[in-house]
């Protein structure tokens, strides 16, 4: 069987390839058994146990059986045009963002509650002087990926009342300069203790499931957040 594996971030950048052609690989196969043999043919890409397995575009157990038609992608731990969806609004932007121009857009009559998160650029991390970030995206999977967060902060927060929630998530791509901001969540919700935990789970899973990865770049080099190989 032959597959096509993609890579992305620190992944990427150890193949020196985007993509992994494998060719004669073993039948039946799942997804362990094609880590297992993408170590032994690529040693170079180190330890894939924390490494994600993506099916389509969603996240895929290692039991997942694979044949010659499956669309496959590797994921290295993540850091962290315009999708609408039935819960939320979600974006990702090679161009600056504007917190306050955001946050109108989720603001209605019947929200008394509007909370905005900005995360940016900090000077310094890793005892080393930080001169910018580089955010690399896998843009086929965001979207859907976002929307699934979506339903699951509307799931654990929502009421009667507060299914009204109106959510937006934009993130940057692309070189991200000291201070400036990378992501933006806001939240408005009749209520305002809906709105704040809302927030707080948006960014938080965006940190931990959304497939866009973090390089900090300095005076003499550059380090992948997240990458644990």
């Amino acid at each position: 069987m032959r597959l096509e594996v993609r890579l992305f971030a620190g992944l990427r950048e150890r193949a020196g390839a985007d993509v992994l052609v494998l060719e004669d690989l073993p039948e039946p196969l799942d997804l362990a058994g094609l880590k297992a043999v993408i170590t032994e043919r690529h040693p170079e890409l180190g330890d894939l146990a924390h490494v994600a397995g993506v099916v389509g575009t969603e996240y895929a157990p290692p039991e997942t059986a694979l044949d010659a038609t499956s669309e496959v992608a590797l994921l290295p731990p993540v850091s962290g045009g315009s999708d609408a969806y039935e819960q939320g609004v979600f974006m990702l932007s090679a161009e600056p963002l504007d917190p306050g121009a955001l946050q109108q857009r989720v603001i209605a009559p019947h929200c008394g509650a509007v909370c905005c998160f900005t995360g940016v650029t900090r000077e310094r991390n890793r005892e080393q002087d930080v001169v910018e970030l580089d955010y690399e995206a896998f843009e086929a999977m965001a979207g859907p990926e976002m929307a699934r967060i979506f339903a699951d902060c509307l799931a654990q927060f929502g009421d009667d009342d507060q299914r009204r929630l109106r959510m937006l998530c934009a993130h940057r791509t692309g070189v991200v300069g000291v201070g400036e901001p990378s992501v933006v969540i806001a939240v408005a919700s009749p209520h305002r203790d809906a709105a704040f935990e809302a927030a707080r789970f948006l960014i938080d899973a965006l940190k931990e499931r959304l497939p866009v990865w973090k390089k900090e770049v300095y005076g003499d080099g550059h380090h992948w957040i997240g990458d644990r190989s």
